[in-house]
């Protein structure tokens, strides 16, 4: 009988083991897009994030789940004071590069790897980028044209002729010089070790150049010239300057040390599969394959999770009853993600956009500079059922803010005003934008979202809903386009408005604050010029200082105390003058089949991260 037994529990235990499908491979399926480039200096978004923290490595990773202790990655050592590799007053930081680390292609990592990657991203600078981190923090600016007009009084534009992108002649030794005496110092190689010298103390570096922020990857120096990019020499870099996302000669190449390569981007199926690096410097992953695929529309979705053809899935929260209690899915949550979901405002749209009809207040479009009034903004703040968001779309895994800060870091206040929903305030509103010419006229305007993305296509089309409501001249058609596109027509100033999330580069009120509210912030700058203009003019509501100014000083003091009041000074300013309409902070979950093990959270990441996972039921 003991014998038939052992002989059962066996044969039910080879059963169980042999439902799991595809054990070698994860497959990952997203709604929300696919990823736009796979150039660590462009990519700015959590989809080419995805593939990108699997494929490239950083200096430094987080430990774990925690967002303030760290962990050598590509360097031997997390740099600090005890150890020696912090010094001059936290002005000088090195880092000893690990030896023996192998590329995709076969080359040994070097320091000089390090000090390419980190150059070429600088130079390379692309509008709308992630590098504005690395310029803010080693240069004091915002970006490569702002260093240049810094240094020379002039601006870049000034400087290069427009036909041929060379210098004009009486320019080019004073543009060679951004590079030999100010670029190249900054990062420099020291034997084995990289050493960075920053122009004052900055908290949030290390966060920058941490795992998962892909913009700080390194790079193969010899295998990227080869391909195209910046070659390395001080006489040439504005050749590679700030160029189109499909000109990038990484667009759709990659060459990293991560624990997976790129084999295959189906643009037609929006899928990216993933190889495992058997030559992993800390091993093989447990995983041979990763195929991360954005299936476009839920039915497919939750079929392929159902029978364990997907293996981990972005559910929106929209439909998360309808597999909580599904046999073999697991849904994790809440945990924080430090993540918020906005409505933003483009005070000055391109004039040649498709977006806003007519280009007039004549009923059939709206003028380019819409928005720069605030009665308008504010009665688009008035026609969001915030509540009811929350509630019926996010399944309550959201929580409402007053600005687009996140609680729990410095400057958070729960006690601020929050807009609530009001027809009848939005229609006050409504009747005094233009006095009252809006009232009058009515508009017309397209308010897009990205394809996939529910929650906010829901967000549009209740907006739709209560603006034409009040007013049957008012008219707004809610298109869904794909996410590059989406990014694309924000990043160029087509959108008069935009609903997008923000996830935190790093855990840093300075990594929101300045991203919305500031002139040079990734979503402040594709707010327009009246926009930049008036956050950053000194004004009497912030003590004669310039929005600008207060966020800038809050970025470096060294009393939380000091930047707690700073911070909340400007945000007041924000709700006030509705630099922009917070719908909710998200909350995380996970979706996935009980056979995927190894998964942990860290509110840094996007995605997953493959290399720790298995399947084992």
């Amino acid at each position: 009988m003991r014998k038939f037994l052992v002989v059962f529990l066996v044969l039910v235990t080879f059963l169980v083991f042999a439902e799991v499908k595809n054990p070698d491979t994860i497959i990952k399926l997203n709604l929300a897009g696919e990823p736009d480039t796979f150039d660590p200096h462009y990519a700015y978004d959590t989809a080419s994030g995805e593939v990108l923290n699997e494929v490239y490595e950083c200096l430094i990773q987080y430990k774990g789940s925690s967002l303030t202790e760290y962990e050598p990655r590509l360097a031997v050592q997390v740099p600090t004071i005890d150890n020696g590799l912090i010094r001059n007053e936290g002005k000088t930081i090195i880092f000893p590069i690990r030896k023996g680390v192998k590329f995709h292609n076969g080359a040994e990592l070097k320091p000089e790897d390090v000090e390419y990657s980190f150059e070429r991203g600088l130079l390379f600078d692309p509008a709308g980028g992630p590098m504005w981190m690395l310029w803010e923090a080693l240069f004091e600016v915002y970006s490569l044209e702002e260093f240049v007009e810094k240094i020379t009084g002039k601006a870049y534009s000034d400087m290069i002729d427009p036909n041929s992108n060379e210098p004009l002649p009486q320019y080019k030794d004073a543009l060679i010089k951004i590079y030999t005496d100010y670029i190249d110092p900054a990062i420099e190689v020291d034997g084995d070790n990289v050493v960075f010298h920053l122009p004052r103390p900055f908290g949030p570096f290390m966060s920058i150049i941490c795992h998962y922020g892909y913009w700080s990857s390194i790079l193969n120096k010899e295998w990227s010239i080869a391909q195209g990019c910046w070659d390395g020499k001080a006489d040439t870099w504005w050749r590679y300057h700030d160029l189109a996302k499909e000109k990038s000669p990484l667009y759709a190449k990659t060459n990293g040390t991560g624990p997976f390569k790129v084999v295959e981007w189906d643009r037609a199926q929006q899928r990216v599969t993933l190889e495992r690096f058997d030559d992993y410097w800390r091993g093989p992953a447990k995983i041979k394959k990763v195929i991360i695929w954005n299936v476009g529309e839920w039915s497919t979705m939750k079929a392929m999770l159902e029978k364990g053809d997907a293996d981990i899935a972005a559910v929106p929260t929209l439909y998360l009853p309808q597999i909580e209690n599904a046999p073999g899915i697991v849904v994790q949550k809440p945990f924080q993600t430090l993540t918020v979901h906005s409505l933003h405002f483009n005070w000055n749209v391109r004039p040649d956009s498709k977006y806003i009809g007519s280009g007039k207040l004549d009923g059939e479009g709206i003028p380019p500079d819409f928005f720069s009034d605030e009665h308008l903004r504010k009665a688009f703040a008035y026609v969001i059922n915030y509540d009811a968001v929350i509630k019926d779309i996010l399944r309550g895994l959201g929580r409402r803010i007053a600005t687009d800060l996140p609680a729990g870091l410095i400057g958070y206040n729960p006690n601020f005003p929050l807009y609530q929903f009001s027809i009848a305030k939005a229609t006050e509103e409504f009747k005094k934008a233009w006095n009252g010419e809006v009232w009058k006229k009515g508009f017309k305007l397209t308010l897009l979202y990205n394809t996939g993305n529910e929650v906010r296509r829901t967000v549009a089309e209740m907006i739709k809903t209560y603006v034409e409501m009040i007013n049957p001249k008012f008219k707004i058609e809610v298109r869904g386009e794909q996410w590059p596109t989406y990014l694309t027509s924000y990043k160029n100033g087509y959108l008069p408005a935009f609903i997008i999330g923000w996830h935190a580069d790093y855990p840093d009120p300075h990594n929101f604050i300045q991203t919305y509210y500031h002139s040079a912030g990734t979503y402040g700058f594709a707010q327009g010029e009246n926009f930049k203009k008036f956050v950053s003019t000194p004004n009497p509501e912030l003590g004669g200082r310039s929005c600008n100014q207060i966020i800038e000083e809050a970025a470096t003091h060294p009393d939380p105390a000091v930047r707690q009041k700073l911070y909340e000074q400007v945000q007041l300013f924000a709700i006030k003058n509705v630099l922009g309409v917070p719908i909710y902070e998200g909350m995380g979950f996970s979706v996935r089949r009980t056979w995927v093990k190894g998964w942990f959270h860290n509110a840094m990441r996007s995605g997953e991260d493959y290399y720790h996972l298995w399947k084992q039921e």
